[in-house]
């Protein structure tokens, strides 16, 4: 038996986040939105209608396309891609074939071991990224299927790759890192669980050694990164048990859609090619000229990329998981860029942000954007910086923030933690406790230092953790020298 190896392209379609839709001014944020009531004429294909391209998608196209080392093509025009299906209502897709927007990319991507650790650095190249209207979305139930229109005609990003990947693994790292890339330059925000992100793989075999491409199966609609790693996993199984049988690749381009419930593929037809669609340009919207200081433009707002900040990051002491979860998530970074700022101890913000913060997030099961924001975490290290409260009880305070949704300041007073900075509140209180614990003097006594610790727990316990404890060791060291 020869040597195989695993040749993946990916086809990533990223819904952006313009306020309203590709070619009509209906809402494009349709998500949990009663059925069919984020349309109109334009976007249900009415006979007589004229799409009008909107401005803000091409721009944020453009940013994708030069964020992912795209050459913006000066020249390109949209298409008509005919097929049918219950959730294309025009009975065509207007999308863009022979002169896309923009070609010849590339992303830089990390693999990690089990452990999560980066091992490596690899490059996928893109062949083209393009524009496309979605179409609606169609729930099955029983006999019946049900067709919601609401996203029909949301503005989609198509990228795809060149057949650059070689594993499932290499795929799942790689569509983590456009992802990131999208949420960096902020033209998607790419929610996998709202459908704003979804992937077409294609996978095939060859002989480990050669260059030719042999006939691949091409998995529709995956929508998650750990569907897209089962799925090609499982297909890299069925295809290698196809050649063991058949002595060579499989005949044709095939179809096959995922079925996770059952974590399998399912053959469903040999794969369309460019004639089935039938192709030609979309008669009602003239080809796009783009100038070039309008390209420049946005060149220079491209912001940092995600290679670029997570090199801050790991600058700053920040591990890998920290970094990514901060390039993940906006909102988390620009909390964590705040306290940082405000701090200048980035072990500090880390400790505030990714472990208590997102803890308390994790465990009330809300998002970071359903938290309190940087101004809220701001006054929080304020009120511990300022001596208000000590640190232990900041924890406790931020978790109430994540729960009530109130802020610092009405938390501290409501509850009555401010601490006790009084210097003779605290003696009286330290003078109590060596009264309360004889057994921990005499320890002290006889050399064994770590006894002060059971004389300031219980100044910190009857004081409810309000005392400040830098200022009970300093009175109770001084105690003790006497």
């Amino acid at each position: 038996m020869p040597e195989l190896e695993v040749i993946i392209g990916l086809e990533v379609h990223a819904q952006m986040n313009t306020k309203s839709k590709l070619f009509c001014g209906c809402d494009n944020d349709a998500f949990g939105k009663p059925p069919n009531t984020t349309v109109c004429p334009i976007c249900m294909g009415h006979p007589g209608t004229l799409p009008v391209p909107n401005k803000e998608v091409i721009k944020k196209a453009i940013k994708t396309s030069l964020a992912i080392k795209c050459t913006v093509n000066k020249e390109n025009h949209f298409d008509r891609k005919h097929y049918f299906y219950p959730d294309l209502p025009a009975g065509f897709q207007i999308s863009q074939y022979d002169f896309p927007l923009a070609s010849k990319g590339t992303v830089t991507y990390e693999v990690r071991d089990d452990s999560g650790e980066v091992t490596d650095s690899r490059e996928c190249r893109i062949t083209r990224l393009h524009m496309e209207n979605d179409a609606g979305k169609l729930t099955h139930r029983g006999p019946s299927t049900l067709v919601d229109f609401n996203r029909a005609g949301t503005p989609l990003m198509e990228i795809v790759t060149e057949p650059d990947l070689r594993s499932a693994e290499d795929a799942s790292s790689f569509a983590q890192e456009l992802r990131r890339i999208l949420i960096a330059v902020n033209t998607s925000e790419a929610d996998m669980f709202k459908g704003m992100m979804r992937f077409d793989a294609s996978i095939s075999l060859r002989e480990k050694g050669t260059e030719k491409l042999n006939p691949r199966s091409e998995i529709k609609n995956l929508n998650s990164f750990k569907a897209l790693e089962k799925a090609l996993t499982y297909e890299e199984k069925r295809l290698r048990k196809l050649w063991n049988e058949n002595g060579g690749p499989i005949s044709c381009d095939i179809t096959t859609g995922w079925l996770d419930d059952e974590e399998k593929t399912k053959v469903l037809r040999e794969k369309e090619t460019a004639d089935d669609y039938r192709y030609f340009p979309e008669p009602d919207i003239p080809p796009l000229v783009l100038e070039e200081s309008m390209i420049k433009e946005i060149q220079e707002s491209v912001t940092a990329l995600p290679g670029e900040q997570k090199q801050k990051y790991k600058e700053l002491g920040l591990n890998d998981k920290q970094s990514d979860q901060l390039i993940d998530n906006p909102t988390l970074r620009t909390i964590f860029d705040a306290v940082y700022e405000k701090t200048n101890d980035a072990k500090r913000s880390a400790s505030l942000v990714l472990t208590q913060l997102l803890g308390f997030l994790n465990a009330a099961n809300k998002t970071p954007g359903e938290g309190p924001d940087a101004a809220a975490l701001l006054e929080l290290v304020a009120k511990i910086d300022d001596g208000t409260i000590s640190s232990n009880a900041g924890k406790d305070v931020l978790g109430k923030m994540v729960e009530t949704g109130k802020p610092a300041a009405e938390i501290i007073e409501a509850e009555g933690m401010q601490q006790i900075s009084d210097d003779s509140a605290i003696e009286d209180l330290v003078q109590q406790a060596i009264d309360a614990n004889p057994q921990a003097i005499e320890s002290y006594k006889a050399g064994k230092e770590a006894a002060l610790g059971a004389i300031v727990g219980w100044v910190m316990k009857e004081s409810k953790g309000q005392a400040d404890p830098a200022k009970v060791n300093q009175l109770l060291q001084k105690k003790m020298s006497k």
